[in-house]
């Protein structure tokens, strides 16, 4: 051999060995827990995230989607995240109850249902004030995913149509604060988990449901529920939030990625979910569930006989921003 080729050849062992010996760039995990199933339309979203930052990274942020709390509980979803067991997760507004009161004001029966403001919403005075309290709790909130404004109360008996139609029924309820309203009317509210309804429908436990239009054709509700009323009772974000101490070991460039797939997945879920809901209508009467569609008066009325107590319990249990955060709302 040539002492060229020689020299050739031994250059090319020595970048082969340096290239073994140099480990492979890290990839950094992003394990997202939540609860609803893999065909409601917040999973989809979720889906749009994953590719989003996954390609923003060039895959150096790896996201890891576990619906259906197949990862965590939905009670257990902020406790793991804050103590640096799953990197991020989410959960429905109303979820955090009494330990954040504040969440529950989308929860205000037809308080914040006009579309506008909600596009509004994310990056607002109020949003802000919302993230404090949730960084109060050891997480940092990353999206505000909308995912409906418009709720259905299915029944099996009978429809749930006139006020006095709730007197006595076993309902679906969210937490102390917004089932006030319901408890007004003379309904029995129990606070209880998406993942959970069913099975209280079906067993009896419950009379009623209450959930999202979309929510009542990806759950199955058609299976055990005849009656369902649509009406824009309230609005819900499901919000992510991740660990600090993770989003803070990212370069900068993965924490930008962060954010922008967030802004990119807020703005593309209100077209998901305002289209979910148009084609859950038509889902669930194919289905054979009977649905009315609540007329203004009939809106009227249950805002005269729900909202107040719903505010009462609100302002009650957040003296201190609760009529704050309800100005904020209605200001945008």
């Amino acid at each position: 051999m040539s002492r060229l080729k020689a020299s050739i050849a031994a250059a090319f062992a020595i970048g082969v060995l340096a290239a073994a010996a140099t480990p492979a760039a890290a990839q950094t995990k992003m394990r997202i827990s939540y609860q609803v199933p893999t065909v409601h339309h917040l999973h989809k979203a979720l889906e749009f995230f994953k590719a989003d930052l996954e390609k923003a990274t060039a895959g150096g942020i790896a996201v890891e989607l576990f619906p259906a709390e197949q990862l965590a509980k939905a009670a257990e979803n902020h406790p793991q995240v804050a103590r640096g067991a799953i990197e991020a997760a989410l959960v429905a507004g109303f979820q955090w109850g009494n330990t954040i009161p504040e969440m529950t004001v989308t929860a205000i029966p037809y308080l914040f249902t006009d579309l506008e403001k909600i596009k509004k919403f994310p990056g607002t005075p109020a949003a802000k004030l919302l993230e404090a309290k949730i960084a109060s709790k050891g997480v940092t909130n990353i999206a505000w995913l909308y995912i409906t404004r418009q709720s259905i109360f299915t029944s099996q008996k009978k429809p749930l149509i006139a006020l006095d139609d709730f007197k006595g029924v076993k309902i679906r309820g969210l937490n102390a604060i917004a089932d006030a309203g319901l408890s007004a009317v003379g309904a029995s509210p129990t606070p209880i988990s998406g993942n959970d309804v069913y099975n209280a429908l079906q067993s009896g436990i419950l009379d009623a449901g209450l959930t999202d239009i979309s929510a009542a054709y990806s759950r199955r509700y058609y299976e055990i529920q005849k009656y369902g009323t649509v009406t824009p009772y309230f609005s819900v974000y499901f919000h992510m939030f991740a660990n600090p101490a993770w989003l803070s070991k990212l370069t900068p460039a993965q924490q930008k990625a962060v954010a922008d797939a967030s802004r990119n997945t807020e703005a593309h879920i209100v077209g998901l979910t305002e289209a979910t809901a148009a084609d859950a209508v038509t889902q669930l009467r194919d289905k054979g569930m009977t649905l009315h569609m609540q007329t203004p008066e009939e809106q009227k009325a249950w805002q005269a006989a729900m909202q107040k107590p719903v505010i009462d319990a609100f302002i009650k249990s957040a003296p201190e921003d609760g009529q704050k955060l309800i100005d904020l709302m209605q200001k945008l």
